[in-house]
């Protein structure tokens, strides 16, 4: 899909070329887009392959053909080009923004030896190593045996190791997508600190490879020679090789920036500098952002993610299954919604407004509590979704309204636990994914929170993101702030209606707040019963 952004006019003259540009190659979980972004932060053209083969070996696994996410690529790219050729001249740079968590081994020459295991997976570990004495005394002593066990258990390298040694042996690097991808356009096995986000040896509070002596390399199958370099965000990876500038089309020597995971980045697109401004994402995972420079866990061992600017941590709470449940909804219960869009050319997220339209403010008492995969440390392994408040008078719309509620509530939650550790409370809320496209949900979120909800002026906050990472790495601009302001804008405000704000705050502390710790001992009961979810 290409996105026209140069009309040719009357007198067949082209508008003025830009002086620079920088490219994005954003590669999330449904597509890949190759985003071509001026120091104004616009976007100029865009390209983008989505993904439709993924495959699921068994239950509950999920992989990609590695090459293909190469390949997906640098068909993006190469899709620019085909009415924007005229622009390379303009390159600067290229930086790279994926989907966090998604692992594959690699060997010399960097070709996957299994496929991509993706960040959705949930095949396990059994036989995991054993650490030392010393560590497991440490963490029955701090309580935290659970979480230890379940990092290792989670853990795609233990996986591989145990499952099949025959490639872990072969292995020669063991890459997030983003150090794949980074190597695909250089030659180099580097990776940026703002990427690292996984079940790896990486120590979060002081953004690098941990140290020799760390519990991590205890409870992992990897060694130090596994991993890649890693370097700051902004800093120069390498430069596009003959070989990747075939693949792609990009300029031989182009350099290649370092920027960060997608979710930190979109963080950053939106225009998320401080701890006063809270990034919230309505994606296939929901989270909830600051970016600050302080250390600060939101949650009992979670540590905050590297930020999408030097130094600073991207502190983080999530609902694991976010948006997806508004995915769900629309295929179990919207097929009249989509079928009506196909047919008319109307945008669907327009008639699904309509359906929310429809229902008052809290959804006649229908109430949902998000939780359709279970945490570790929240809300607990056992937690299971819940919908209460069902009566004769609720339709398909208060169930969807309910499942946007439900969502706002949740990332509340992860608001006051982020406030309470960073003891500065959020002035407004910037929101990016495919959520924030809905007026309903933008004005929900608003009432929800009692805060002024903003939508950014491009919905490629991801690709905008990396693209500022690029900016600063150039020396297009002196600083992150003068970038942001430079480069993000507010395209509209949702206010919130104290009306509905009152009625919101009165069910979320009396309701929803309270779900949970009720229905916990149900949950267990549950999975006493059935075995799911699998706890041991």
């Amino acid at each position: 899909m290409l996105q026209r952004a140069h009309r040719q006019q009357g007198n067949n003259m082209s508008k003025p070329l830009p002086d620079d540009l920088l490219l994005s190659i954003d590669c999330g979980t449904q597509s890949v887009r190759a985003i071509l972004f001026d120091t104004s932060g616009q976007v100029v053209a865009k390209s983008q392959v989505k993904f439709d083969d993924y495959v699921v070996p068994q239950p509950g696994w999920l992989e990609h053909d590695a090459d293909g996410f190469w390949h997906a690529a640098a068909q993006a790219c190469q899709g620019l080009w085909v009415d924007h050729a005229h622009l390379k001249g303009a390159l600067r740079g290229v930086s790279v923004t994926t989907q966090r968590g998604t692992i594959m081994p690699v060997d010399q020459q960097g070709h996957a030896l299994h496929p991509a295991i993706i960040w959705l997976d949930q095949r396990n570990a059994n036989h995991v190593p054993k650490m030392g004495a010393h560590w497991r005394a440490a963490f029955k002593a701090l309580g935290v045996s659970d979480t230890i066990q379940y990092f290792q258990r989670e853990a795609d390298a233990n996986w591989l190791a145990e499952y099949r040694p025959d490639i872990w042996k072969q292995t020669h690097k063991f890459l997030l997508l983003s150090g794949f991808l980074n190597h695909r356009l250089t030659g180099r096995f580097v990776d940026s600190i703002g990427s690292q986000v996984g079940y790896i040896p990486f120590d979060f509070k002081k953004q690098r490879w941990a140290a020799s002596w760390d519990w991590k390399w205890q409870a992992l199958a990897m060694l130090p020679e596994h991993l890649p370099e890693l370097y700051p965000v902004g800093s120069v990876l390498g430069q596009i090789t003959r070989q990747a500038a075939e693949a792609t089309g990009l300029p031989v020597g182009l350099p290649v920036l370092a920027a960060a995971a997608d979710k930190a980045c979109e963080v950053l697109g939106s225009g998320c500098i401080g701890p006063e401004i809270g990034g919230l994402s309505y994606g296939t995972t929901a989270t909830i952002n600051i970016n600050s420079s302080k250390y600060l866990e939101a949650l009992p061992l979670v540590p905050p993610y590297p930020a999408a600017v030097p130094d600073q941590f991207a502190c983080e709470v999530q609902i694991f299954r976010g948006f997806w449940m508004v995915r769900w909804f629309k295929e179990q219960f919207g097929h009249q919604e989509m079928l009506t869009a196909e047919q008319t050319g109307i945008v669907p997220e327009a008639l699904f407004d309509e359906m929310v339209a429809t229902v008052p403010p809290g959804s006649m008492g229908l109430m949902l509590q998000p939780y359709w995969s279970p945490g570790i440390r929240h809300p607990g392994r056992d937690a299971k979704g819940a919908i209460i408040g069902f009566g004769d008078i609720h339709t398909r719309a208060h169930l969807y309204r309910a499942i946007l509620e439900g969502l706002a509530y949740a990332l509340r939650d992860g608001r006051e636990r982020i406030e309470k550790k960073s003891r500065q409370p959020m002035k407004e809320l910037r929101v990016s994914g495919g959520g924030s496209q809905s007026d309903a949900a933008m004005q929900l979120t608003a009432d929800i929170f009692n805060l002024p909800a903003c939508r950014p002026h491009t919905y490629e906050t991801s690709g905008l993101g990396a693209a500022i990472d690029s900016a600063v790495g150039l020396g297009l601009y002196s600083d992150f702030d003068s970038a942001v302001r430079a480069m993000t804008r507010v395209e509209r405000v949702f206010e919130p209606i104290q009306a509905h704000a009152g009625l919101y705050d009165e069910l979320y502390h009396r309701i929803y707040k309270n779900m949970y710790e009720r229905l916990a001992p149900l949950y267990k009961e549950i999975q006493s019963i059935t075995g799911y979810p699998k706890l041991d």
